[in-house]
């Protein structure tokens, strides 16, 4: 009988971590690009200062897509069945994100066979800025 990938997988595992070093507010204008997002306070210095944050900052929704790439990169884009997330602080530019997920479940369900996992986002000062959960479909 032969073992697949679910078969090695166990609660505690963790994907290899993404690391993101010095986030630019060029990234920021690119996935602006991407996501139809031009909202000043992500490229606009003048408008973000003027009520009260220190600089610009970056769109949520590109942090919770460089958490969804470790998934992907895990288990491929074609595994997701849940996804969820909940931005804790802002990102801002020059910060240093590092992303996890840890395998906290294992079921089957509907004929899947599927792992639930524990996803973060820390910057470089170890602050939670993203958590979230996902559920990926493993052979």
């Amino acid at each position: 009988m032969t073992t697949s990938a679910y078969d090695h997988i166990a609660v505690g595992d963790e994907a290899p971590a993404l690391v993101v070093e010095k986030l630019s507010r060029t990234n920021f204008v690119r996935y602006a690009g991407a996501s139809g997002d031009f909202n000043p306070m992500h490229h606009d210095d003048t408008i973000a200062t003027s009520v009260g944050n220190p600089s610009v900052f970056g769109h949520g929704m590109l942090t919770a897509g460089l958490m969804a790439r470790v998934v992907k990169d895990w288990f491929g884009p074609e595994a997701f069945r849940r996804y969820q997330v909940r931005f804790s602080k802002q990102v801002w530019p020059g910060d240093t994100l590092t992303f996890t997920a840890v395998v906290t479940g294992k079921r089957e369900e509907n004929g899947e066979r599927l792992v639930d996992l524990e996803c973060k986002a820390t910057n470089q000062d170890g602050v939670e800025v993203l958590v979230g959960a996902a559920t990926a479909a493993v052979a």
